[in-house]
């Protein structure tokens, strides 16, 4: 009998996070107000309908993320925003400014930036590695080498003891 696939639960927590963001710079909601319709309607799964699961990622819900990690990164994120901005804006290349950039790809830096800055946070190549999964999923042009490249300066100025 084949066992099913691992369950990448913290990729599933920064997925939601992401879209967390980005919904609350498009609706301009405050990170407890996403918080909370994101736990309420958007993560975890939704009981079987007719013997059949509802509720993948297709339907716009994130059915393995850990409540914990998506609520710190999104709250850290938005309370950091104005810090985490500037640090974006600043190692983005000139022709890609913060404000011109997809939301999405925007909201997925904030994400990024929010876990480099935990002290207490994963590895550094753990969050490069995963917000770049992230961005193939969410892309399929330049945008995952800029998150790379941006992500990857933002960890040398962030913990440079680690590097």
């Amino acid at each position: 009998m084949a066992r099913p696939p691992k369950t990448r639960t913290r990729t599933a927590s920064r997925v939601a996070a992401v879209q967390a963001l980005f919904q609350s710079e498009q609706a301009g909601d405050n990170a407890e107000t996403v918080i909370d319709q994101f736990v309420k309607h958007r993560l975890g799964e939704l009981p079987a309908l007719n013997g059949q699961q509802a509720g993948g990622f297709e339907d716009g819900r994130v059915p393995d993320a850990e409540v914990p990690l998506f609520a710190r990164v999104v709250r850290n994120a938005v309370l950091q925003q104005a810090a985490i901005d500037t640090m974006v804006s600043e190692a983005l290349p000139a022709e890609w400014p913060l404000n011109r950039i997809d939301p999405v790809l925007r909201a997925l830096l904030r994400a990024g930036a929010a876990e480099l800055k935990m002290a207490d946070g994963p590895p550094i190549k753990v969050v490069i590695s995963e917000y770049l999964d992230v961005a193939r999923g969410f892309f399929t042009g330049p945008e995952p080498g800029i998150a790379n490249a941006v992500l990857d300066r933002l960890a040398r100025l962030l913990r440079p003891a680690n590097f």
